[in-house]
């Protein structure tokens, strides 16, 4: 058995250990299931979503929310990054705002996009792209930043130009911090999904943890919270996929003459 099977043996034993105790803590100091459920009442809430089909229309959402805000958020940042790298007096001009957009609290921009846009899906691939943008931005501008000063040089003096040493030198350098920056987008971008349709949305699962709030189901409020961890761990994941085979596939590609 490899060290990484193993690790992950000792992490799924953890995770059934911990179930057990909340099972058993539960259940013997007699905690009422609106205070908190136990682990079963959770799976039997999760389990007659799934097979009445109530979870998958608000799944769908979060998720469609989800990669409209990361793919506009990604594409975005990656572009500012870009932009600050290659330009200093740009960033100097820019970086306060793009600051400033990241400390005002999303949760009191959501009412306001809301306002603007309606409730929907606009609202939420707005704030979803704000909140995930930032981390492409600073990954790229401090990745390109990074570059070898001598191999720009190099390039300088076989005549490339500017454009030429950004996409043969200098995206290829950051590339691993581009993708570092892509795992935090991707896990804020579902952060930012859920907290917009804690307001602005009548479907997605944020929407539905209010709903089970105000019913006072504390067993359909943890089913959607379960079903948010697991989305955020397989898009992580998938990120993981992703950076893997792209920096594989250039270090084969730098290493061949």
């Amino acid at each position: 058995m490899t060290a990484a099977s193993r690790a992950r043996l000792i992490a799924a034993a953890l995770f059934l250990v911990l179930l057990c105790l909340w099972e058993l803590l539960a259940r013997r100091w007699g905690l009422s299931a609106l205070v908190l459920p136990t682990p079963s009442a959770v799976a039997v809430s999760l389990w007659s979503g799934l097979v009445s089909g109530y979870f998958w229309q608000h799944i769908w959402a979060t998720l469609q929310a989800l990669l409209m805000g990361l793919a506009a958020g990604s594409v975005v940042g990656l572009l500012t990054g870009m932009a600050l790298a290659e330009s200093e007096s740009l960033e100097h001009v820019l970086k306060p705002y793009l600051v400033i957009s990241q400390v005002v609290p999303k949760l009191a921009l959501t009412p306001l996009f809301v306002l603007w846009f309606g409730f929907g899906m606009v609202p939420t691939v707005l704030i979803t792209t704000l909140i995930c943008f930032f981390p492409l931005m600073e990954n790229t501008l401090t990745g390109l930043r990074q570059t070898d000063a001598q191999q720009q040089q190099l390039f300088h003096m076989l005549g490339a130009t500017r454009m030429q040493t950004l996409l043969r030198l200098k995206l290829p350098t950051a590339l691993p911090a581009i993708l570092a920056g892509l795992r935090v987008a991707a896990v804020l971008a579902l952060v930012g999904a859920v907290v917009a349709e804690f307001i602005g949305a009548s479907r997605g699962l944020g929407a539905v943890v209010i709903t089970a709030q105000g019913m006072m189901d504390t067993p359909l409020m943890f089913s959607a919270l379960v079903l948010i961890a697991v989305m955020g761990l397989l898009l992580y994941q998938s990120c993981l996929l992703l950076e893997r085979r792209l920096l594989r596939a250039y270090a084969f590609s730098s290493h061949v003459p």
